[in-house]
């Protein structure tokens, strides 16, 4: 769910009060959310709070490491933090997934050299792996290769070519050499190696994600439609809505555009792995799907999210390359929702000078995409009267002159979500009583989500929600804004008025 002040505690809190050192200070507003990785780097000195005052809008539990223990109290101090500064933000639960791995080493590690011989068997003791033959946890993988493949490990950073398979053994030669250490990735290029995408740990994790009431829950590795539809099911039976981010990495996923668009429209989100998924269609290909994967998701009305490496030089380095910038500002050019950070935050000497970072690298690059005029994509009529309202708002937000802002009265989030998937110079202020949907509405782009509640008593809801931005320095009296809501509060789908209004 959201992290939120309730509402209570908002009408005790005086404008003096919110001036006070607790509250976030002022920063241009960002329309591309930031998405950052919790891990060791972060556990001490208040460094979660930091990132948020930075400027991280999720946060993401990687349940690839760590126990649950660790995750209650990071997603504990996540509230508390997002409490004093009165911020919304998320969490994301990222399940393991079927990630194939090799073993252990005997002493941790080793360095293989272009043209030694290394043997992969997944009959050999987990623990026990030298110089010459390691252990692999994926048992089909002697029936699934052949002479000539070429198999990656360590996100293609060591590249075996396998001579032969006996047995269980798959005897190889090494292509590119490099430190290899314990339990890393096992990929082919060109894929083909795949496991069923919610392993028994993935299970046991949808409950923990349940339990710490994840806003997203990414599901690694999934092979069709229906393995998100497992997961959603699965967390639906333990009592959580949270939205499913589909984690893009097999080749053949994107190779199949018909199984790529069906996974987007199962989703919620869907996330460009590019660690996982470069390894096995290559780097050169992975240019054109991430511009694909971003322009679909979009147009399907799905948030995306840009993953992997973005920053990788500030694992050990203050200041970015400008050649990660440039990455970056293309991922947003091209209409990212967010782009993430990995290892520079979970475990990186530079935690919250990689989210300052990537905050300036989204303010500087969002000067370069200019408010687009509408395209429907062909849709010449819409169903849905919410959607046209959302259509029509965003069409005088880019044409209506003196207009300041977007104010969106929202029960789900979906009216936000269709304005969020074309660019508006203004910001889109989503206001809604429900907490799972202010989660949500956190990965959509230039949306900025409030937890807002009206009663009958205080008076007709559009002056209530304009007062209610006002107070907390959103907007200013005398502002000219945009507002859609419906006509019954706490309707679904309900949303049919939109009006330009002056604030007061």
């Amino acid at each position: 769910m959201a992290v939120t002040l309730t509402q209570n505690r908002r009408q005790k809190m005086t404008m003096q009060q919110k001036k006070t050192d607790n509250k976030m200070p002022a920063a241009p507003l960002r329309r591309t959310k930031i998405l950052a990785t919790l891990g060791p780097a972060t556990d001490d000195d208040h460094k979660i709070r930091q990132l948020i005052s930075a400027g991280a809008n999720i946060f993401r539990l990687n349940f690839s490491h760590g126990d649950a223990d660790d995750h209650r109290l990071r997603a504990k101090l996540i509230r508390q933090y997002a409490d004093e500064l009165d911020a919304t933000v998320a969490i994301l639960g990222d399940l393991q997934g079927p990630k194939i791995r090799i073993a252990r080493f005997e002493q941790d590690s080793i360095v293989l050299k272009e043209g030694d011989l290394f043997t992969l068997d997944t009959q050999y003791d987990k623990t026990a792996g030298n110089q010459q033959i390691v252990g692999v946890d994926y048992p089909p993988l002697a029936a699934q290769v052949g002479p000539a493949d070429h198999l990656l490990l360590d996100d293609g950073r060591v590249v075996l070519i396998v001579d032969s398979v006996e047995g269980s053994a798959v005897k190889c030669h090494v292509s590119i050499g490099g430190k290899l250490s314990n339990n890393k990735g096992l990929n082919r290029l060109g894929g083909g190696l795949a496991a069923d995408a919610l392993t028994p740990k993935d299970k046991q994790d949808i409950k923990l994600a349940a339990e710490l009431r994840c806003d997203y829950v990414a599901v690694s590795f999934p092979g069709s439609a229906d393995d998100l539809e497992q997961a959603r099911q699965l967390l639906h039976n333990e009592g959580c809505v949270a939205g499913i981010v589909a984690k893009i990495e097999r080749a053949e996923t994107v190779h199949d555009l018909d199984l790529l668009e069906s996974m987007i429209i199962a989703s919620d989100a869907v996330m460009v792995a590019r660690g996982d998924l470069g390894v096995e269609i290559g780097d050169a290909e992975l240019i054109g799907v991430q511009k694909h994967m971003i322009l679909r998701a979009r147009q399907l009305n799905r948030c995306v999210i840009t993953a992997t490496q973005m920053m990788e030089s500030m694992i050990e380095n203050p200041m970015p390359t400008r050649a990660e910038v440039f990455d970056v500002a293309n991922a947003i050019i091209d209409g990212t929702d967010a782009v993430m950070l990995s290892a520079e935050t979970a475990a990186g000497k530079h935690p919250v000078a990689a989210v300052e970072a990537m905050a300036r690298t989204c303010i500087g690059a969002e000067k370069q995409v200019s408010a687009n005029d509408i395209n429907f994509q062909g849709v010449l009529s819409f169903d849905r009267i919410d959607q046209s309202i959302a259509m029509a708002a965003i069409y005088a937000a880019n044409h209506t002159k003196s207009v300041s802002a977007i104010v969106c009265l929202t029960e789900s989030g979906s009216t936000p979500l269709w304005m969020s998937r074309y660019t508006s110079e203004l910001p889109i202020y989503a206001l809604s009583p429900n907490h799972g949907s202010c989660g949500r509405m956190c990965m959509m782009s230039g949306v900025h989500p409030h937890e807002f509640r009206h009663h009958e008593a205080d008076g007709d809801i559009e002056t209530c929600a304009i007062k209610e931005l006002v107070n907390i320095g959103k907007i200013n009296s005398g502002d000219k804004v945009i507002i859609t809501h419906g006509d019954v509060v706490g309707q679904h789908g309900g949303t049919n008025t939109l009006r330009i209004i002056t604030a007061s």
